[in-house]
């Protein structure tokens, strides 16, 4: 979802895809008496980063990345917040009509619960990216800890679903990046991605709207965000269908961002 990288909004844990929260009650006796303890909704109390994983492949450039490894006039289509049962496929279908290849950026349960999917974005040719576990847009005002489980936590879970395939990128939800995060990511070997032209499919608009939206912020960059989860995308697909022959039309090839 944008927020930083161009106008967004921040669509995290209140009202957004996947809320985590739990509640631990320790009971203490203490002079007769009992106190409780009640840790944070987020679980802060893990203190994941210090048993984090060991990196899965070779550190990359820790700093967030919109260009394109395609050479001259080109564009990197980004994809958020699924995989989606409904959507993906149908996202996938109109990329492949148009010989167009993707970045997908995926929240870690939807790809755990959805690894056929996952497969079938890498069978064609898609790559994978992180997306955390909750997209807590406000992650970047939680502890070193919490970020870290939310990173790698995503990163294994997408990995597993993949049965093989790496995760090549990071996308804080809402552009909710740190130094720590962005670094994090690049040591486990996922570059941090950003965003130019934000398509604002999440929004009420049309087609249309979708249509001129991106075609309006082209001239901000090469990557280009869209959706496949979070909601309704039957705007989405359509858009793509509409506008990727556009860009082709346009003389726009399509890369990956650059690693």
């Amino acid at each position: 979802m944008a927020r930083r990288f161009g106008t967004g909004r921040r669509f995290g844990i209140e009202g957004g895809i996947i809320g985590v929260t739990t509640a631990a009650v320790a009971s203490l006796a203490v002079a007769g008496a009992f106190a409780f303890l009640q840790p944070s909704a987020e679980a802060d109390t893990i203190n994941h980063a210090k048993q984090a994983q060991p990196p899965r492949t070779a550190p990359v450039d820790p700093s967030i990345v919109h260009a394109s490894d395609r050479p001259g006039r080109s564009l990197n289509i980004t994809i958020d917040d699924g995989p989606d049962p409904v959507w993906t496929p149908k996202v996938l279908a109109a990329l492949k009509e148009n010989g167009v290849k993707a970045t997908f950026c995926m929240i870690g349960p939807q790809a755990a619960a959805h690894p056929d999917l996952v497969k079938k974005v890498v069978a064609d040719g898609h790559r994978l990216c992180d997306h955390t576990v909750s997209h807590n847009t406000a992650m970047d005002h939680r502890s070193e800890d919490y970020q870290s489980r939310q990173i790698l936590d995503a990163q294994k879970m997408i990995e597993d679903a993949a049965g093989g395939a790496k995760v090549e990128y990071y996308r804080a939800p809402g552009g909710a990046f740190t130094p720590y995060s962005r670094k994090l990511a690049a040591d486990h070997g996922m570059r941090p991605l950003g965003w130019n032209v934000d398509s604002k499919d999440f929004e009420g608009g049309s087609v249309a709207q979708i249509e001129s939206t991106v075609r309006g912020e082209l001239r901000n960059g090469p990557t280009v965000l869209f959706h496949d989860g979070g909601g309704n995308r039957a705007r989405t697909v359509e858009a793509l269908k509409r506008l990727l022959p556009w860009m082709k039309q346009q003389g726009y090839g399509f890369g990956f961002p650059q690693r």
